[in-house]
Order: C-alpha cells, then structure tokens, then sequence
C-alpha cells in the first residue's frame, strides 16, 4: 500500500456523487429540497431525455447572496446548521452541503439567483466536473433561484452506461416530484419533460384542493377508497389517507411515508403497517397510503443514510405502536355504514302498510295491536326456551316500501340458528342494528331479496344492489368473536411436561430477562437459565405440538429488529380462522330471507366484515347508476 495521502477535492466531490447522484432523479430531489428549504411557493422543473441532458429547477425562494454562491458550490458549506445542537434536530431536508457539489463534480451546473425582490439584477455562479472552479458573472434573474444542471455523468460514462431507459428514469424523477408534491401542498409544482406539460399543480389550502391534488398525483380511485387518518398521543401524530383493503396493490407502488415532511423508507415502519393490514390482506397484496408522521425532531435521526430515506428512531418500539395501533384501529372500523354507503331514509309513513304480516299466523297486525302482538311474540319466545326480555323493537317484522320481509317470531329463530344465543350483554348491538319503525332509515347493506346458486346473498339498499359471498361474510364475523372472545378470557396456556432448554446468545437472554412480562401476555413462561441458555416451561393451549422454539427465536429475532412481535398471536389467529372457516355458513345452504337479513346486520356491526379472513372482499355493491349503464337506460 502506499502511504496515506489527502484526496483532491475533484475526486473526493465524485465519490461523494456516487452516493447522492445515483440518476436523474437523485439530482431533481436534492435541488427541490433547496428550493422548499428557501421557502419557494413555486417551483418549476423543466426535463429534457429524462434528467440526462438538462434538469432545469426554478423557484422564488429567499435566494443566494452575491457573496454565497461561490462557496454555495463548494463541498460541505451549508446555511441550515451551524452546531452539533442543530444536527441532533434537523427541521430541514437537506443540511449537509454535498448536493450542489456532488452534482457539479459529474455535470455542468449553473445556479443563478437573486435575493431582492425590487430587483431583477442577479448573480450566476457555474461550476463544471472537468475544471471545478467557480465561475461568478451577473446574471438578469427574479428574486429566487434557477440551477441548472447539463449533461449529467458527461465525464463518468460508466455512470451512465447504468442509466435505464428514458421512459424508466423518467419515471422515476416523476415519483420525486410526485413525493414531494404530497408533501407540501401549499407550494404550486409545474413539471415539463421535452417540452411537454406533466404537471401543472396549483397551491391546495382547503380539503376538497388537497384532495384534488392527492387525486391527481395516486389517482381518483384511490381519493374513491381512501379512509383519513388523523391521530395524536404524545409527542407523535399521524395523519393523511389509508386505502381500503379491497384497493389493494399487486405491489408496494402506492406507498408514501413522510416523517416531519421528509419522504423516507424505513423497516421498522414498513412491519408496523403490514403488521395492521395483516388480517384483511389476501396474499401477496400490499395497502396504498399516504401517511404523515410528525414527530420531535430531536427524537429522531435523519442522518444515518446518504440519501436520507432511512431515519432512526429514539424509541422506535413507541413509534411501531403508535403506527400499528393507529392503523389498525382505523382499518378495524371500516364497516359498510362507513364505505360510502350512508343509511338513507325509509319510505314515509304515509305509503307504510297500515299493519304488518305475522309468518306465524298468517294475519295482519294492525299497529293498535301491536301491544297485543309483543304480548303473544313473548308468550312464543318463552315457550320455545327462547331469552326472555326481547322488545317489539327486535322483534317486529322488517318492512322496505311497503313489502312485508319477515316475521317477528322467524327474525328471532333465524337469527338464533345463525349465532346461537348470544346473551344479554350483545343483545343492544343487534338492537341497534335492527330498523324500527320510529329509526325510519335503510341500513347501508339494505334489506335481503334473495339468495344466489347458494352462494352469494341479493340485498337491496338506498342506492343500488349489494352482493354478499354468505359464507365469506359469516366466516369473518365467527372468526371476529373467537378473538374477542380469546381477547377477554386470555391467552390459556399450559405447563410443558418437560421444560425445552434453548441455546440462546447473551443479548437474547437479556431481551427475555427484559419482556419477561410481554412473554406472559403471549402464553409463554420462560426464564432465564443461564447466560447463554433459557427454558420455556408454559406454552399457549392452542401452540401444543408446535415448534416452539423456532417461534421462540423467531420472537426474540423481532423484539431485537422491532422491539415488539406479534408472532404468537399471528398463530393464533391462523388457529381461529381455520376455525372459523369450518363453523361458518357453507356453500350451498339455503337461508331463509330471516337469516340473510341477520347475517346483513350482523356485517354492519363486525369490525373489518369488508374482508374474509383471507383478504377476499365478503360484499360488493352495484349502484342504480351502474345499473342504468349496464343496460343502456338514458341513452
């Protein structure tokens, strides 16, 4: 080896571009992340052959001093810190001062700026990778700042034998923009690639201009499936949009997360969000969202990458749970009464029956009668061993236009074939899914027509047709309960007839000596033996004949990564959905019209009913204007 020598600063600035400047897109970002430091409003960004010969960026930020722009170019000057204080909590988004540099080291780059308003008179400083020196000459220019960047890589062609396509870097300079466009809303983007208009985004304050913008830029059938997010506990707070889950995605294209406005990638974040879309997602499917995390800048680093799309986190265990939580609490509450499908009004009284049909009897129940009828409904529902204490309001036949549906005594039966007797302590929640006569709406699933080759469930509500898969529906809200259920009771767990030594390394024993408490909430005892070895002496009931040690290491393998795991209760819930499965209605049973009404109540108050226990949607609907579409109506 040769002795240690002091790089030049030619050579030094190009390995510094081969971490900043990977292509095109690279450049676009850290020259849009000056401009919004700088505090643009607007910013324009001009293209030629995908970034390759000519990125021009424009904006009417602050500006660049006369006496700055020299030492704007030169490697490691920057105006956005100043201490060791100011990188512990960077607001910024970029504040290490190699762009510019890096960027001149392997392009021709001119930037050109003024800082007065009332003046057009400017400076322009140019810098190139073959003399990089500093070239300063007054320059005509509004208040703000142009760079421009040409023939990138023009001195590095194995740097742009790696370039793709045009079409592909493109693209990705595109995702850039877009990124940063959903990041700030109140700055106007205007993107052109060979002379083209791409993007033309006006400044969005108000919610509907925000939504247009977030249409715009993840399409309008995402803006169409998208449920808000909107959080705060402590120093954390989430906000911005989740798609449903049946807006899933072949891939994870449709991902944005943004800490303090920063676009970042992160592991830790990514397992959170998958670990909240775990139960509704069929296989091999990703969530779209849009997310914003705001946090203490001095909770988190931002400078543990070069390109600054990794942070790490102070407490990252807290984060996971506030994202996980948040999430999944949000995709918990996706019900039908919350999927665009609003209870609307039920036909007026005036064109209502008069009475209502009893299957029973075969008689009309005048309404001055309907005293006398929860008398005789009672004496029935006692007489058949059914639950006393059932209301007129349960019970009463439900009525849609004037077509009688069912009756009181049928209602009840079939609801109990369905469910069995589900207790005192449920019976407000089915109450309050039934349509009384003084509630005078329609549910969002409406009301049962018919029932499909077996399978798929008709219903009519105030918009259109709805379709349920009967078995998919019913096998969500079984598998719903056995967690509750497991939920309330505990995890039950047993002693192992002979304690299982595992082999463990000194930072695993102490991540056990740590969560002794967490492993208790999971089903599991296990202690610490050694200092290299631990044994499990209790497991979860439901884990017996399981490979508990791999799932042992699996969990620690988390707590290390993540600092939290959810492994035993994926498990779990694995056991619970078979369960599930093989207790809930069948293809190809007859139900009653009774029944498939219990069974549409019954989705409309089960968290996550849009989805089967394999991610598969349970219900879709047609609207009247689909309808009128398919068939040509108004043509």
């Amino acid at each position: 080896m040769s002795r240690i020598k002091r790089l030049s600063s030619r050579l030094a600035n190009q390995i510094a571009a081969g971490e900043v400047v990977e292509r095109p897109a690279s450049v676009v970002k850290e020259l849009l992340e000056n401009s919004l430091d700088a505090g643009a409003r607007k910013v324009e960004i001009d293209i030629e052959a995908a970034g390759s010969k000519l990125i021009r960026v424009r904006d009417d930020g602050v500006g660049v001093s006369e006496e700055d722009l020299p030492l704007a170019l030169d490697r490691h000057a920057t105006s956005k810190i100043d201490s060791l204080d100011d990188l512990e909590q960077v607001t910024s988004l970029g504040f290490r001062g190699e762009a510019l540099a890096s960027i001149s080291s392997v392009a021709h780059l001119t930037l050109t700026s003024n800082t007065d308003s009332e003046s057009s008179s400017g400076f322009a400083a140019s810098s190139s990778g073959r003399e990089m020196q500093v070239k300063l000459r007054p320059a005509p220019h509004p208040r703000g700042t142009t760079v421009e960047v040409r023939d990138l890589f023009f001195n590095t062609p194995a740097r742009r034998k790696f370039l793709k396509t045009e079409r592909t870097e493109f693209g990705h300079l595109e995702d850039v923009v877009k990124r940063l466009a959903l990041s700030r809303p109140d700055v106007a983007f205007s993107l052109r690639h060979n002379g083209r208009q791409i993007h033309d985004l006006r400044p969005a304050q108000a919610e509907q201009e925000r939504l247009r913008r977030l249409a715009s830029l993840c399409g309008p059938a995402f803006v169409e499936n998208t449920v808000e997010v909107d959080r705060s506990a402590a120093e954390l707070s989430l906000r911005g949009w989740v798609a449903q889950p049946t807006f899933s995605r072949s891939q994870a294209d449709l991902q944005h997360f943004f800490v303090n406005g920063r676009y970042i990638k992160d592991k830790l974040i990514a397992h959170a969000v998958r670990q909240a879309f775990s139960d509704v997602l069929y296989h091999g499917r990703h969530p779209a969202f849009v997310l914003f995390l705001e946090i203490d800048p001095s909770a988190v680093d931002v400078n543990v990458h070069p390109t600054k799309h990794e942070v790490r986190f102070r407490d990252g265990r807290a984060v996971h749970s506030f994202i996980y939580s948040t999430l999944h609490r949000t995709v918990a509450d996706l019900r039908p009464d919350s999927q665009n499908l609003t209870p609307a009004p039920a036909p007026s009284a005036a064109s209502a029956p008069a009475g209502r049909l009893d299957l029973i009897t075969g008689e009309v129940i005048q309404q001055g009668n309907l005293g006398l009828a929860q008398q005789r409904l009672e004496q029935q529902g006692s007489s058949a061993g059914e639950s006393p204490g059932w209301s007129i309001a349960q019970a009463e036949a439900i009525s849609v236009g004037g077509a009688n549906m069912a009756g009181a005594a049928a209602q009840l039966s079939s609801y109990r074939r369905l469910y069995g007797d589900r207790g005192a302590g449920n019976r407000a929640s089915y109450e309050a899914a039934q349509i009384s006569e003084s509630d005078g709406t329609v549910p969002p699933l409406g009301f049962a027509l018919a029932q499909l080759h077996g399978v798929y469930v008709l219903a009519e509500n105030a918009d259109g047709l709805i379709l349920v898969d009967m078995h998919a529906a019913h096998e969500r809200i079984v598998y719903e309960r056995l967690k509750a259920a497991r939920d309330e009771q505990g995890i039950p767990r047993q002693p192992l007839l002979v304690p299982q030594t595992v082999a463990v390394s000194q930072r695993e024993c102490q991540l056990v000596d740590e969560h002794g408490a967490f492993f208790a909430t999971l089903g599991l005892l296990v202690d610490v033996t050694g200092e290299e070895s631990v044994v499990i002496r209790e497991i979860p009931v439901s884990l017996k004949g399981a490979n508990v040690e791999q799932l042992l290491r699996d969990v620690l393998s988390d707590l290390a990564e993540y600092g939290s795991s959810e492994r035993i209760l994926e498990h779990e819930n694995e056991i619970l959905s078979t369960m599930a499965c093989h207790g809930s209605v069948r293809a190809n049973r007859q139900l009653t019209v009774p029944e498939m009404n219990a069974l549409l109540r019954s989705m409309e108050e089960t968290e996550r009913s849009g989805q089967c226990n394999h991610g598969r949607p349970t219900w879709s609907e047609l609207t009247l204007t689909e309808l009128d579409r398919l068939f040509l109506r108004g043509r």
